[in-house]
């Protein structure tokens, strides 16, 4: 749920905008590879991202615990794109200086490294089908993961993965024998295609959530990794985000330039919406909701009694990280459309918005929505947590409802932005938001009253990771000075400031709080807290 409300949106029309005082036009290719499609763009050096090429890509859940992807469909659709970009820049008459990727993270493949070809179906980032079996390690290997990577054992491993399908597959284990298997992300997979299989490699922000990455060394994890079962061997080399990855082959995508950058796409987005210094975060409203803060030159780890928190590099420039820390909640824009689709309480998100505007600045009505329809993860693990909407009498309105529906993804995100918030250890000292629910400006309106900060809305989320992963190659191959250049000339978007005092925000809260504690842990069937 990409535009779920009318909002800012990218409008550049047909041709690219020229760069800051004319002359030779220059920029970066630059490709956002994602779960459900993939887009390229080019994006310029004023910083602006021309029309973007989008060709989607297919999610098979062949069981209740098993999602994967096919590793050819998301080259030959990253390879569309691309070609569709670079000739718009030929056409316009702009020199494309370098190619940047951002890509979904933890994604993992097995291909044969002289056919080119996948030996199996790509396991997604959202594939829980070891997960039991995980459990077993996490007594002996949680807390110290926590120290060495950021994040405990979790319900998924790409490279318990890879070792079991080693022992399960005789085509893998063969491979492995013969010295042709390849292991790699889809940012391995997708460098390797793009130059003819000359380098097997993956970067900082990729190999975090792989939950194999040492933070401090910007090293493989080897002991967890072996543990798993999985050959050291089979690693690609790691690299910060913007090492240089050798060149597309001509023969591959018909020109030659430098692969300068490489991220995981919430790293990207990080970049683009400003969070550039400690303090500074993004919070982008899609499908789910993640938050991200960057943290400084050392990481902030996980503290006790916050959970979902992940510790990981925001980036490595060089031989320099800036760390970061991350939480995410699913349901967001997935709650609207199983209101409006799957239930038909409301036509549209749009007439969500638009009732619960109505119903802005009204009492309290009562009703209460908690949108857990995949659990709950911060502050506290509840992997079994429901959603839930109660508090309704003859009275409540449909008004009331949308304005409760809002009040909790409202809530839900300040969970998240406290847990990252208290893991930090100090307040956020800016907050960007984006995302295609963020075009509501009631939902900001709530959510900025809720957060007690200013919310500055960017004119283009859109093309956040796209754009975020080619400024980091622009500073590389010297388009930019730094990240700060050209994060900072970009056009200011909308704020929305808190309308609420310290006092009602802190009672509101403090009534969200008792609400989820009663729907986690109910004492028996009592009432819900009164309203706020």
């Amino acid at each position: 749920m990409t535009q779920t409300f009318p909002g800012p949106e990218h409008t550049t029309g047909p041709h690219l905008a020229p760069p800051h005082g004319g002359g030779r036009r220059l920029g970066v290719l630059a490709v956002d590879e994602g779960t459900t499609g993939t887009r390229a763009g080019v994006v310029l050096d004023s910083g602006a991202a021309g029309p973007v090429r989008y060709r989607p890509i297919k999610v098979a859940r062949p069981d209740a615990h098993s999602v994967e992807q096919d590793p050819m469909e998301i080259w030959t659709a990253t390879l569309e794109v691309c070609r569709q970009a670079l000739a718009e820049a030929r056409a316009e008459g702009i020199e494309i200086r370098a190619l940047a990727l951002s890509t979904q993270r933890a994604t993992a493949m097995l291909w044969d490294r002289v056919t080119g070809r996948p030996l199996l179906p790509a396991v997604v980032w959202q594939d829980r089908r070891y997960a039991q079996e995980l459990l077993a390690f996490e007594a002996a290997w949680d807390q110290v993961l926590i120290g060495r990577t950021g994040r405990p054992v979790g319900s998924r491993a790409p490279f318990y993965w890879a070792a079991r399908q080693l022992a399960e597959h005789p085509a893998v284990r063969d491979a492995h024998r013969a010295g042709r298997l390849v292991f790699g992300t889809v940012d391995t997979w997708l460098i390797w295609q793009l130059t003819g299989g000359a380098v097997h490699a993956t970067t900082a922000t990729n190999a975090c959530s792989t939950g194999g990455y040492l933070l401090e060394r910007h090293a493989w994890d080897e002991e967890w990794i072996a543990h798993q079962g999985f050959p050291p061997e089979l690693l690609p080399r790691l690299c910060a985000d913007d090492a240089g990855f050798g060149t597309t082959d001509p023969a591959v995508l018909g020109v030659r330039v430098p692969i300068a950058a490489s991220m995981g796409d919430q790293h990207a987005a990080l970049i683009a919406l400003g969070g550039l210094a400690a303090g500074h975060g993004m919070c982008v409203y899609g499908t789910g909701a993640f938050v991200d803060v960057a943290t400084g030159h050392r990481p902030a780890l996980p503290r006790p009694g916050i959970s979902g928190v992940l510790a990981q590099p925001g980036w490595r420039q060089g031989t320099t990280t800036q760390y970061s820390l991350e939480a995410y909640s699913s349901t967001t824009g997935s709650a609207l459309r199983w209101l409006c689709d799957d239930l038909g309480f409301f036509t549209s998100p749009q007439e969500i918005g638009e009732l619960a505007g109505r119903a802005e600045g009204a009492p309290a009505s009562g009703a209460w929505f908690i949108p857990a329809l995949v659990g709950v993860r911060t502050p506290d693990w509840h992997p079994e947590a429901a959603a839930a909407l109660g508090g309704l009498t003859l009275a409540t309105g449909r008004a009331d409802v949308a304005r409760a529906v809002f009040d909790g993804i409202a809530h839900s995100v300040c969970d998240l932005i406290d847990g990252v918030a208290g893991t930090m250890g100090a307040p956020f000292r800016q907050l960007r938001v984006g995302g295609g629910v963020s075009g509501s400006d009631p939902l900001m309106r709530i959510q900025a009253d809720l957060t007690g900060l200013p919310l500055e809305r960017v004119t283009d989320s859109a093309t956040a990771s796209l754009r975020g992963t080619a400024y980091l190659a622009g500073v590389h191959e010297g388009l930019w000075s730094s990240l700060t250049e050209v994060v900072e000339a970009q056009p200011r978007g909308e704020i929305f400031e808190p309308a609420t005092g310290p006092d009602e925000r802190a009672e509101r809260r403090a009534w969200w709080r008792e609400l989820m504690a009663r729907h986690l842990h109910p004492p028996g069937r009592g009432a819900a807290p009164d309203g706020p």
